[in-house]
C-alpha cells in the first residue's frame, strides 16, 4: 500500500474514536442533565 492509502485510513481511524468519544461525551452530559432535571423535581 502506498503512503497516502495507509495516511488516509489514519484519518479515517482517528476520526471514528473523535466521533466515537464526542457522542458518549454527549450521552453522558444528557444524562446527567436529565439527572439534574429528575432530582430537581423530587420534593
Amino acid at each position: 500500500m502506498s503512503d497516502a492509502t495507509n495516511d488516509e485510513k489514519a484519518k479515517r481511524r482517528a476520526m471514528r474514536i473523535r466521533a466515537t468519544i464526542y457522542i458518549a461525551g454527549t450521552h453522558l452530559f444528557a444524562g446527567f442533565v436529565i439527572l439534574l432535571f429528575t432530582l430537581g423535581h423530587r420534593q
